[in-house]
């Protein structure tokens, strides 16, 4: 070999390694099992990349897919869940009659505190006897009585307690109006889409709101077996989950009415508590009772008289029985 053909063998060999400067390295074993772990069957095999191309991409993705454990963070390689929140106008809801935070003194406000006490005293008293107590739902005999009123007046006077927070629950899966009446407009995964999809988690389909103590779920999409969803047992493994894992949650389901739909009586069944929404002047004695029939096996059943006339002209709220 000339003097000048070693020269440049040479200085191929030093850009070569300024390029790749860890080229002679022996590789950590966590990164050897990193490459191994992304391997995929339709890459090419090794020896039909050359090898500078082949370094080259695998250090490439060991610096993007590297397990977050490689990169000093604390957690474990799960994806981190991006948290969905939005803000409720508060003042929009206080003007039609629901409870906030910034009205507290309001005769509304009064009413929901009465008709929660025992609620909540049913569902984290010991002495109760009540499984899944703090599973709440809320339906009425038919369409119109003002249960969906009751469902987010109830979860609002709650998330106001020192020692519980609420989670509030979408379940009339043919017609949610929980969005529409909070104000904002969303197409979110939601209670159906947990149950089909099993790699959804319940964390997944929470939405945070301005309301500290309050969280949502919507219904999610539609589906045509709707009461066969909600009577699976998927729903029950999350029921379980949801009256179990937060010791301090009361979980609020509004719900279909019972004469109008089977998924509320289906749903019914797995409920620590019910409350059943009676719009006065209105809902016969007759329906009252057809729908208390629907749901005689459950162990807690209250009312509320919805939309009774006061003399004060304070508008309309609801009196627990």
């Amino acid at each position: 070999m000339s003097l000048i053909e070693r020269a440049a063998d040479k200085l191929t060999q030093k850009n070569t390694r300024n390029y790749f400067p860890d080229a002679d390295r022996i590789p950590h074993p966590a990164e050897e099992t990193l490459l191994q772990n992304i391997t995929s069957p339709a890459a090419p095999a090794k020896h039909d990349v050359p090898i500078n191309n082949q370094r080259e991409h695998q250090l490439f993705v060991a610096n993007t897919e590297r397990p977050d454990h490689l990169h000093g963070s604390k957690a474990t390689g799960e994806a981190k869940r991006t948290t969905k929140r939005v803000e409720i106008d508060l003042e929009n809801l206080h003007s039609l009659g629901i409870v906030t935070l910034n009205h507290t003194k309001s005769s509304i406000a009064e009413q929901f505190r009465l008709i929660k006490r025992p609620l909540l005293s049913n569902a984290f008293n010991p002495m109760s006897g009540l499984k899944n107590g703090n599973l709440i739902m809320v339906t009425s005999s038919l369409a119109g009585e003002g249960k969906s009123f009751c469902s987010i007046n109830l979860a609002m006077s709650i998330a106001m307690e020192m020692d519980h927070r609420v989670l509030l629950v979408d379940a009339d899966v043919a017609r949610p109006s929980i969005p529409k009446t909070l104000g904002f407009s969303i197409e979110e995964p939601g209670l159906l889409d947990i149950i089909l999809n099993p790699e959804l988690e319940i964390a997944d389909v929470m939405i945070k709101t301005n309301v500290e103590k309050l969280t949502l779920i919507p219904a999610g999409m539609r589906h045509t077996h709707a009461t066969e969803l909600l009577a699976s047992q998927s729903m029950g493994t999350i029921l379980q989950e949801l009256a179990q894992r937060y010791h301090d949650r009361v979980v609020i389901f509004d719900s279909p009415p019972l004469l109008l739909t089977s998924e509320s009586r289906a749903l019914a069944c797995q409920m620590g508590q019910i409350v059943l929404v009676v719009e006065a002047e209105r809902t016969t004695q007759q329906t009252v009772k057809d729908a208390l029939q629907q749901i005689e096996n459950c162990d807690v059943v209250n009312l509320i008289y919805n939309k009774a006339r006061t003399q004060s002209n304070s508008g309309y709220y609801g009196y627990y029985y």
